[in-house]
């Protein structure tokens, strides 16, 4: 639960996402084997794919379309991470975690 509310928080900070993703990275292997470890994996994509997603933005800022992506980004990643924490606080692991997809 604590990463995804780290990474809802780098909507206001900038930075927690980044803490947040470190931190994912070090507890995914304390979690194998436990229904956690779907959602480390989860939020760890979620991270990694808005990251590289948001410099594909960039680039395409150069044609306007770039503007466009980023509130579907912003949406994506916030709509991920919302749904992590509302499973994990079940104590239920991710359906699919491997999936772009909710």
């Amino acid at each position: 639960m604590i990463v995804g509310a780290l990474y809802l928080a780098s909507f206001l900070t900038g930075i927690t996402g980044l803490v947040g993703v470190v931190l994912a990275h070090i507890w995914e292997g304390e979690a194998r084997g436990t229904w956690a470890e779907s959602h480390y994996t989860y939020l760890i994509r979620t991270f990694w794919f808005s990251f590289l997603a948001s410099i594909a933005a960039v680039v395409l800022m150069f044609v306007i379309i770039g503007f466009f992506l980023f509130p579907l980004i912003a949406i994506w990643f916030g709509v991920r991470s919302v749904l992590s924490l509302v499973k994990a606080s079940k104590q239920e692991p991710m359906p699919d975690p491997k999936t772009l997809l909710f």
